[in-house]
């Protein structure tokens, strides 16, 4: 896997990054650091991609297991170091599942073989920060 970032210099901190599947991300530093706020902040994608990597995970356990999953929504809430280099300390993810007939169960199982087993961006973190889950299962 590689991405190629490049930074654009007439924006103040803001930068692009291409990924290997030829697909454009956009990042950019707070206004106190010389950024515009034209787009999310660096460690604000490294949050957003660990919630998408876990919540793909679920997903795509749930409709392995044949389960009549509708919806997953993660919210993502994290704590960093005070000092450079303000690393994640702590991150929480809480789940809300949707779907017709799912067992709180069957959840929990999605979400805890994610955190322990398959989301390489979380048990990446979880070098560094502790990471707690929680979740809700709502018919739909």
């Amino acid at each position: 896997m590689e991405c190629t970032i490049n930074w654009l210099p007439a924006t103040g901190m803001a930068f692009a990054a291409e990924t290997a599947s030829g697909h454009l991300l956009m990042m950019d530093g707070a206004p106190d650091g010389g950024g515009r706020n034209l787009a999310p902040r660096p460690m604000e994608t490294v949050l957003a991609g660990t919630g998408a990597c876990t919540a793909y995970d679920v997903v795509l356990i749930l409709k392995r297991g044949r389960h009549d999953v509708r919806g997953c929504q993660v919210k993502v809430t994290s704590e960093r170091a005070t000092s450079d280099p303000k690393v994640f300390t702590k991150i929480h993810m809480h789940f809300t599942v949707t779907g017709h007939g799912l067992a709180n169960a069957v959840v929990e199982r999605a979400v805890r073989m994610s955190h322990d087993k398959y989301c390489s961006a979380s048990i990446m973190l979880g070098k560094t920060a502790e990471i707690t889950t929680g979740f809700e299962v709502l018919a739909g």
